[in-house]
């Protein structure tokens, strides 16, 4: 069964088309991977499966339901990591658990194990009770990350979750992400890393110009190739490179 899909997806603002007929599908228990240049529709494909932002046309389903019609069913549903997002300056980390448990309808006592859980695994339980704005940009991160898995959802939406963390807390939080795919959860990861998404990604759906041009699995590439090789074809790059290296 599939945890996402959608068909002809379409959606501009004003002259820009930022989605020109977008179709893909993630299965359930797969961490899946969405590539693309700046402004290739990433961004708005994430907005509109989670129920932020309605298409101009098409259709979408996340875990069987439908964003643009049921957008509070599928936010009840999911975790978002949206990208450059802070935690509100005015809480501590601990209050802003507290609110999301409030919001989500979470047992205090079963909020509390998860949160300290999560404060070890990231490397901050000590800042648990600093205001949130005066906490560094990568344990703003790690709150961040926290609130989206509080409630554990079979389903998160990630977008660049290793920015600001060092690389001790990368490793663990990408060996987390292995660990809650193997658990039957579905992750939605989008990325300009392509290594972490070669790394991490059972699949990986390249985007460009708002559509889906191609969807790999970097385990089965070729002997000496490379995903960022792949993507730089796809997105009709190559070239261009090729020429940069053989003028050095």
């Amino acid at each position: 069964m599939n945890a996402i899909e959608t068909e002809d997806l379409r959606k501009s603002y004003g002259d820009l088309t930022a989605l020109a007929g977008l179709t893909l599908a993630v299965s359930e228990g797969e961490l899946f991977g969405l590539l693309g240049p700046n402004g290739a529709g990433k961004s708005t494909t994430i907005r509109i499966l989670t129920g932020q932002l309605r298409p101009d046309s098409g259709s979408a389903s996340v875990l069987g339901v439908d964003p643009v019609a049921e957008p509070v069913e599928v936010r009840e549903r999911i975790g978002i990591l949206p990208e450059q997002e802070s935690p509100p300056s005015f809480m501590t980390p601990r209050e802003y658990f507290d609110f999301v448990a409030t919001v989500r309808d979470l047992d205090e006592s079963v909020v509390a194990k998860r949160v300290k859980t999560w404060a070890e695994r990231l490397s901050y339980r000590e800042k648990l009770d600093t205001l949130n704005t005066d906490l560094s940009r990568g344990q703003q991160q790690k709150v961040m990350i926290t609130g989206a898995f509080l409630h554990e959802p079979d389903l998160v939406f990630i977008d660049e979750p290793l920015v600001n963390l060092d690389p001790i807390v990368q490793e663990s939080l990408k060996r987390f992400l292995e660990s809650y795919r193997d658990d039957g959860n579905t992750v939605f990861l989008s990325t300009h890393d392509i290594d972490v998404a070669a790394e991490l990604c059972d699949r990986v759906g390249i985007v460009s110009e708002g559509d889906l041009v191609t969807t790999r699995r970097p385990a089965d590439l070729a002997e000496g190739e490379r995903l960022l090789d792949v993507f730089l074809r796809e997105v009709g790059h190559d070239e261009g490179v090729a020429a940069g290296e053989s003028g050095r």
